[in-house]
């Protein structure tokens, strides 16, 4: 495993495990202390604080998997199990955010008198306000810090029991002050934002999960980067897939039809280099160099191979120029026909007879203009 994945797993695995410590201290406080000074809403509390250490551990469990290097049934890694489990994290709060909110319209219009809690519970409410809030701050914090959609997930679940902490503060203060109703109506509208935060980031990861392209300003930026590179001339087929907090691209690099390919390989590595130097959230791209744009036509469809025509050519030369044997013979696949750059030198055990190089190339290209795969043939003498 790579140092910098090691140290985002180590920092996303401590920040949970704060979280973990914090949930069951306070769930146990809340449960004693509402039990012990008779408020209902503290102890309900309570059971939400000690729910979170379930997602707690199930986030511990995902953030190993999810960090865990590519293997053969996963070459490119295992992050979409981190978007999984966002997914499931902002259903949760969903599911809670409808239950907060039933509890609390069945509250509201409840006309039974409440029973009023002592001051402690009001205590442990305020405390559990301060803390939750202090850890959906430091959770959110490292899970942006490591681009950890799972851990923003978990921060904002924490967040929720800050919101239903101040519900119970809010209630417990009503009920002491004799606005029995108030806590309902602020426990509605809370609901209703929890709902909506756990939605956006369900609805976030489903978009990766179903490869969606990332933002077109994004894309825009990318695409302008390599067409800064010297040597390419247009870029095309462009795919982008997010998976976790690493972008996945695919792209069609047009260079010159006449280059050679290790030339075209390089200035693909280029575009790469630059891209990965440029973009730190990329983590795996993939490449095809083009001489034309087959997003308009599909060519080199059906065509000979080099074996078919470098035994057409032999046969051609054996028969127009049998004192002359083939140096090298270079192709190009271009717009569905291929193009010819032939090499002949003198046939050293051939007898020496005068070369008229037009005529040559004149009775070459009428013998291969009979083919349709066929366009044009460029005769090169040496000496």
């Amino acid at each position: 495993m790579h140092s910098h994945t090691q140290d985002r797993t180590k920092e996303a695995i401590k920040a949970t495990w704060i979280g973990a410590f914090f949930d069951a201290v306070l769930g146990f406080a809340k449960i004693i202390v509402g039990f012990l000074f008779h408020s209902h809403a503290l102890i309900a509390d309570g059971i939400h604080s000690l729910s979170d250490l379930i997602t707690d551990f199930m986030v511990v469990v995902i953030v190993k998997i999810a960090h865990a290097e590519p293997d053969e049934d996963h070459p490119y890694g295992h992050e979409r199990f981190e978007t999984l489990g966002t997914v499931v994290l902002g259903f949760l709060l969903v599911a809670v955010a409808g239950a907060m909110a039933y509890e609390s319209a069945h509250n509201f219009f409840t006309t039974e008198e409440a029973i009023v809690p002592g001051w402690p519970a009001l205590v442990i409410a305020a405390a559990s306000i301060l803390i939750k809030e202090a850890l959906f701050r430091y959770t959110l914090a490292v899970g942006k810090r490591i681009k950890s959609d799972l851990l923003i997930a978990n921060a904002w679940h924490s967040r929720t029991d800050a919101y239903s902490s101040i519900i119970v503060f809010v209630g417990i203060g009503g009920s002491m002050l004799g606005v029995v109703w108030l806590d309902s109506l602020a426990a509605i509208g809370v609901a209703l934002f929890v709902a909506k935060i756990g939605w956006d980031l369900s609805w976030k990861s489903i978009q990766e999960l179903v490869d969606t392209a990332i933002p077109q300003e994004e894309l825009q930026a990318m695409t302008n980067c390599v067409n800064s590179i010297e040597g390419i001339e247009d870029v095309h087929s462009f795919k982008t897939r997010q998976m976790g907090s690493k972008m996945l691209l695919e792209m069609h690099l047009q260079v010159r039809p006449y280059l050679s390919a290790s030339e075209g390989h390089y200035i693909g590595d280029s575009v790469v280099a630059k891209l990965l130097k440029e973009f730190d959230s990329i983590g795996h791209i993939i490449y095809h160099i083009d001489t034309e744009n087959d997003d308009l036509q599909r060519s080199c469809q059906l065509l000979p191979f080099r074996s078919d025509v470098t035994n057409q050519v032999d046969q051609l030369l054996a028969e127009l120029a049998p004192h002359l044997k083939r140096q090298n013979l270079t192709l190009h696949y271009l717009h569905g026909r291929i193009e010819m750059d032939l090499f002949v030198e003198p046939d050293p055990g051939a007898d020496e007879q005068p070369i008229d190089r037009n005529q040559l190339s004149k009775q070459l290209n009428d013998r291969l203009e009979s083919h349709s795969w066929f366009q044009h043939l460029n005769l090169w003498l040496g000496i």
